[in-house]
């Protein structure tokens, strides 16, 4: 337990008309400094997390966060890419310079600005996640990657449709009460199951309704040492944080087992002392509903092949036994991609100071994060309990 998170900010999420890169960045920062009670100055370390791959001309960005405050000016200040992890990878950063002595306080930024990128760039942007040499050419970009995916889970364990539509419209229903969602309307099952002018089908077995949107939006966190946090109004401690990469190329693994998932949750389990039961609610990288649903298994909730059981008995709802995303999920709130792991943590933070409001969960007290760059390439696994 070296570190604490001590303040956060948060955009809404979606279509920001008006706001640049630079506007996001230096408003939660200057916003997550205020609520941390934190001055500028005695910030040790800046971390930037913002993927782009062409979403802003603007690519040279860690030294935005400076324009928050003068005082900011001659920190260290880095940006940090991990495909769809991107945020996560801005925390870790943070976390390790607290580790390493390095720094008592540090501010991490998460951020994109997709919805001013034409729709077939914002494709190409995002299949530089992909294995280029070998995925590129999948039609539909991402979602297409998936929607392969999709097919090769219902062609081995059967048609999940019913099962993909239940998870929609849990995170639908759940992003009501989201502030910042992308997307607050309850769908309903019957909506997000039937294909229809409002909800085509956009690769394989996916639907509309399977795929997150694409969205503008930035988060950040302050973070802090355990004796600094003390001192301070909150604090949310990590009680693991755990990163594991897996290969690049598709080719190269069972895409169905999304074994890098399973391993980080194992090793951040593990590291925090507490089974999964123990958790209080989870936070994952619903980016596709099949995701969601692989993630059920990889996490260890149910079984290889049996994701469906844990949505269609209730377990995952917002009342069940362990609630998966109470926010909405990347599928109502967004995904920019930068933002999405910041965003995580900001929000399982609140969870746990009772600052959640129509997301709140019933007493959580031990919060679980997943966020993953590619087809669960980058894997990143948090766990997090208020401390003060």
């Amino acid at each position: 337990m070296t570190a604490c998170i001590v303040g956060w900010a948060h955009t809404a999420f979606g279509r920001l008309e008006g706001e640049t890169v630079e506007s996001l960045i230096t408003r939660v920062a200057c916003d997550a400094l205020a609520d941390a009670g934190i001055a500028p100055r005695d910030v040790g370390e800046i971390v930037l997390g913002h993927f782009n791959a062409g979403f802003s001309a603007q690519d040279f960005t860690a030294s935005l966060v400076l324009q928050a405050s003068p005082d900011l000016r001659f920190k260290r200040a880095t940006r940090v890419e991990n495909a769809c992890a991107t945020g996560s990878a801005a925390v870790h950063q943070g976390l390790q310079a607290i580790a390493a002595k390095s720094a008592r306080i540090a501010l991490v930024v998460g951020v994109e600005q997709m919805t001013t990128t034409p729709a077939p760039e914002i494709a190409r942007n995002l299949l530089k996640a992909s294995y280029v040499r070998e995925e590129a050419k999948i039609e539909g970009g991402f979602a297409g990657i998936f929607g392969r995916i999709a097919a090769l889970y219902f062609q081995k364990y059967g048609d999940q449709s019913d099962a993909l539509a239940q998870i929609a419209a849990k995170n639908h229903r759940n992003g009501l009460g989201n502030p910042y969602a992308h997307i607050r309307k309850d769908l309903g099952y019957e909506f997000c199951r039937t294909e229809s002018d409002k909800n085509p089908r956009v690769a394989g077995p996916l639907k509309r309704t399977d795929c997150s949107p694409v969205s503008d939006g930035a988060a950040a966190l302050v973070l802090a040492d355990v004796e600094t946090a003390l001192a301070l109004g909150k604090a949310v401690v990590f009680r693991a944080a755990e990163h594991v990469q897996d290969f690049l190329p598709m080719s190269k693994r069972d895409v169905l087992k999304f074994e890098g998932c399973a391993q980080v949750w194992r090793r951040a389990l593990a590291g925090a002392g507490v089974a999964l039961a123990d958790l209080s609610f989870v936070e994952t990288h619903d980016c596709f509903t099949i995701a969601e649903l692989i993630e059920y298994e990889a996490m260890g909730l149910v079984p290889e092949g049996s994701g469906a059981r844990a949505i269609a008995e209730g377990w995952t709802r917002k009342d069940g036994r362990l609630p998966v995303n109470p926010s909405g999920g990347l599928k109502a709130k967004g995904h920019p991609i930068g933002a999405t792991g910041v965003s995580m943590h900001a929000l399982a933070a609140m969870q746990l100071t009772g600052a959640a409001g129509g997301m709140q969960v019933e007493n959580a007290s031990l919060g679980g994060i997943f966020n993953m760059g590619g087809t669960a390439v980058a894997n990143y696994a948090s766990i997090l309990e208020r401390i003060k």
